[in-house]
């Protein structure tokens, strides 16, 4: 299986999410407010 990566649209959609705090092709980085929210 190969890997599959974000198109700039794609992190442009996720950057406005308010509990990412970064998006690169290859990850996508939570805020703590999102970890600590809804992390178990």
């Amino acid at each position: 299986m190969g890997r599959t990566y974000f198109t700039e649209e794609q992190q442009s959609e996720l950057q406005k999410n308010p509990y990412i705090q970064n998006v690169s092709p290859k990850s996508i980085t939570y805020t703590k407010e999102f970890k600590e929210k809804f992390e178990a």
